[in-house]
């Protein structure tokens, strides 16, 4: 069986990013428990904030002008790790 994969969250200590992050590496576990390795919380600088698996960028602030919201990252990893899985009301689209 293959190693899991890892999720790496690296933030911005100075913007005080540490809460985003880790709200959002709290989403990831309830969501794959079992799936994932680990969720780490890598503190940085420079207004950074990236989401990474396997240490492949996953979301980046810096390219996207924002922060990610956890329904698409939950997507996001599912269509790497798990493709074809249900993530409930995640995969619900929402109505206007």
């Amino acid at each position: 069986m293959p190693d899991k994969p890892s999720i790496a969250i690296e933030y911005c200590t100075q913007c005080r990013f540490v809460l985003r992050a880790g709200w959002l590496a709290q989403e990831l576990l309830f969501t794959f428990a079992d799936d994932l390795a680990e969720v780490a919380l890598r503190p940085s600088s420079g207004g950074r904030f990236r989401v990474l698996l396997d240490e492949a960028p996953l979301f980046d602030r810096a390219d996207h002008g924002r922060f990610p919201d956890a329904k698409e990252l939950k997507q996001r990893i599912r269509d790497v790790i798990a493709p074809g899985r249900d993530l409930g009301h995640s995969d619900r689209k929402t109505e206007a």
